[in-house]
């Protein structure tokens, strides 16, 4: 039987409000939001301190919503250079002790520890890391140390800010069980929803239902959850330098004014897809599926996805199926906010595909030696070299300042 694995989950404590209280000492003891620019209507909350978060301050929160929670509450710009900064400066502790460090987003990351024995054991070695970075960076982390992965996530989020807890292969049924399904990884909204129109609303009931039953709900990931709740999650910590494979690329905004006709939203649309072609160009792969998440202006979303009858690295091909799929699913009952397009399904681009009697290849390669000499040119004159005609005029994209005088600009800044 294998020794079993000791698994770290640092999560460092309301990052970016931490950081701007850590380099502006005025701040520390006040309620902070760290916020976009309002006058672009990017005013949405990014991270809040632990005081605005008990005046009921949370994330994603618009700005004037959050200031009528907390009147006292200071808004600041995000510096996400100091962030990155920081952020790498807790790596450095952390490969102190293993090189088996993944980061799961910029505040984040898993460490195996399990051949770490000269340092101590698990809480030793987490009770280290938490005085190191309290003490060489002045920001506070909360870590969960556990048998596995899910669990040391769920073990950082149970007691915050500067905190500790432990889950064991003998107490996580008394201590990951009650906790709500939704707390698990991977049950978002409307897996929580379906779940509890089952009757099932915590981890130890998901726990409970059979693999069979979950397979039919859910397909494989309903396995994927039963694993989860049962504490058999055996997914291994990567090393540091590891480098993921890159599974979508997408680009997103929140617009500067509501998209009120679909004209708007396929400007919109072929903006964003300009970067998404240019970087699925850049890692030399295809898209074979399209997704979109569309934010309404009363802040609901909602995501589509589709198929591409072949792969494709072009915008305008992107753009196209993304607006087909919204003209048939987006029901207008509101007006647009926030548009992101992604693509999906990636495989190499030189990956050799099945051809269909119903697609024009023709005109599909002629659009891509087109494009070719696009980032040609764009390569050699900049990035406002060249772009579409239909997107000369106003597009309600934050920053764009496109001098029209001048060679047209290309979509991205």
């Amino acid at each position: 039987m294998c020794e079993t694995r000791t698994i770290l989950h640092s999560d460092m404590n309301a990052f970016y409000a931490s950081v701007e209280m850590m380099l502006n000492p005025k701040l520390k003891g006040k309620a902070v939001a760290v916020c976009g620019a309002t006058e672009e209507r990017h005013g949405i909350v990014l991270a809040k301190s632990e005081l605005a978060k008990k005046a009921g301050v949370k994330t994603g929160m618009v700005n004037w919503e959050a200031r009528q929670k907390c009147p006292d509450l200071i808004l600041v710009p995000p510096q996400y250079e100091q962030y990155l900064k920081y952020s790498k400066l807790a790596r450095e502790i952390y490969y102190r002790y293993t090189d088996l460090v993944e980061p799961y987003g910029m505040d984040e990351c898993f460490l195996d520890v399990s051949n770490s024995r000269t340092y101590g054991n698990g809480m030793e070695i987490a009770e280290e890391i938490r005085k190191s970075t309290k003490e060489e960076l002045g920001l506070t982390v909360s870590i969960g140390v556990s048998f596995n992965k899910i669990f040391a996530k769920l073990g950082s989020d149970m007691k915050k800010p500067d905190a500790i807890t432990r889950i064991t292969e003998e107490n996580f049924r008394e201590k990951v069980w009650p906790l709500a399904a939704s707390d698990l990884f991977y049950v978002g909204p409307a897996t929580e929803r379906k779940l509890a129109k089952y009757g099932i609303h915590t981890i130890g009931e998901l726990a409970a239902v059979t693999p069979d039953i979950l397979k039919r709900w859910f397909g494989v990931n309903g396995l994927m959850l039963w694993r989860y709740a049962n504490g058999l999650d055996t997914s291994r910590v990567m090393q540091k330098d590891f480098v993921s494979p890159i599974k979508s690329i997408g680009h997103g905004i929140t617009c500067t004014a509501d998209l009120y006709n679909e004209e708007e939203v396929f400007k919109v649309m072929l903006e964003l897809s300009q970067d998404v072609g240019h970087r699925l160009k850049v890692h030399e792969l295809a898209a074979t599926g399209v997704q979109l998440w569309i934010r309404a202006t009363d802040l609901t979303g909602a995501q589509y996805q589709c198929r591409l009858p072949y792969k494709t690295q072009i915008p305008s091909e992107l753009a196209n199926a993304g607006f087909r799929l919204f003209q048939e699913r987006y029901s207008w009952s509101k007006t647009v906010r926030a548009i992101t397009i992604r693509a999906i399904e990636l495989v190499p681009q030189n990956q050799s595909e099945q051809l269909s009697l119903f697609v024009d290849y023709a005109r599909h390669d002629k659009l891509g030696r087109v494009q070719d000499a696009i980032e040609e040119i764009r390569r050699r004159f900049g990035k406002k070299a060249i772009y579409n005609a239909i997107l000369m005029g106003e597009k309600k994209i934050p920053g764009d300042g496109r001098e029209l005088v001048r060679m047209p600009g290309l979509m991205y800044q």
